[in-house]
């Protein structure tokens, strides 16, 4: 797959030469949904990979047929609603590259698409959030993840994977986390301090709660940890005691149906060469998302 300099304007809305779904023939105009590769991987803490994610979960995608569910009910017209740009390759200090970033998110969201973003590490939902707000103002985040990443700065470095819902809370945007399962003593005291109420541990998930904390508008961060490990090893810091593949299904779908998703991005997907079934996992988390929305 070839990338994109985002720098120049004139090149944005490429058609790629590998297309999430399989799609042949694609149009962004017509398209609801704009997927959007993001390899990019600047803050990573520990085990390396995530460049990759982007492209192994749109091979994946290819092989996926198109009528989803155990009843065979559910069905998208991938040509028509689904667009792939090509990958975008960011450049510079990761706070440079998220602002870039979210210059080329505006530009999907004026033309009233859905940005479908694929990490890459989980540093950009800050670019996807950045662009959102500027659209809508009653924003809210609901984060699935292993990891409140409610560090202030990690490495030295204040745009961090670690950091970016730190980050997104200073843009005063709601988040309501759930899945957490691993928190550093100094998040945890932070959380405390500024009596921090959304985030969700349990093993089951409150949904009801969670509804009732969100806006009508929400955007859609899924941190692969988010699942446990067993069905999804292929993340850089996996964490036991996550989720399976029906609750989180589940949970999607209602979440999808009373709110409205306005962009998602799906990151920190490391893959494991010779390894494809969390490939697929998470490029049929993706499709799910994407009948649930349309």
């Amino acid at each position: 797959m070839k990338t994109q300099q985002i720098k120049i304007k004139k090149t944005y809305f490429q058609t790629s030469p590998l297309n999430f779904g399989g799609i042949e023939n694609q149009n962004f105009e017509k398209a609801k949904i704009v997927v959007v590769p993001i390899p990019f991987e600047a803050t990573t803490s520990y085990m390396k990979g995530t460049k990759r994610g982007p492209r192994a979960i749109i091979e994946a995608s290819g092989q996926i047929e198109e009528i989803w569910g155990e009843n065979f009910t559910s069905k998208i017209d991938k040509g028509k609603l689904i667009f792939t740009n090509k990958e975008i390759e960011l450049d510079g200090e990761p706070k440079e590259a998220i602002n870039k970033l979210s210059d080329f998110l505006n530009e999907i969201l004026k033309k009233e698409k859905i940005p479908f973003i694929l990490g890459g590490e989980h540093s950009i939902t800050l670019a996807g959030v950045k662009a959102t707000k500027e659209k809508y103002k009653d924003l809210s985040v609901l984060q699935f993840d292993a990891h409140p990443d409610l560090r202030d700065e990690y490495l030295g470095q204040k745009f961090s994977h670690a950091c970016v819902m730190r980050r997104i809370r200073e843009l005063g945007v709601p988040i309501v986390a759930c899945g957490i399962r691993s928190i550093d003593c100094d998040v945890a005291e932070f959380i405390k301090r500024e009596k921090i109420k959304n985030i969700f541990q349990a093993s089951k998930i409150p949904i009801k709660k969670i509804l009732n904390s969100l806006s009508k508008n929400v955007y859609l961060t899924f941190d692969f940890d988010f699942f446990d490990c067993s069905i999804m090893p292929s993340v850089g810091t996996p964490q036991p005691g996550g989720f399976f593949w029906p609750e989180t299904i589940n949970f999607l779908e209602k979440i999808c149906k009373r709110k409205n998703i306005v962009a998602a991005d799906f990151v920190e997907f490391c893959p494991i060469p010779g390894f494809i079934a969390p490939d697929f996992l998470a490029a049929k988390l993706i499709y799910k998302v994407m009948t649930f929305i349309i």
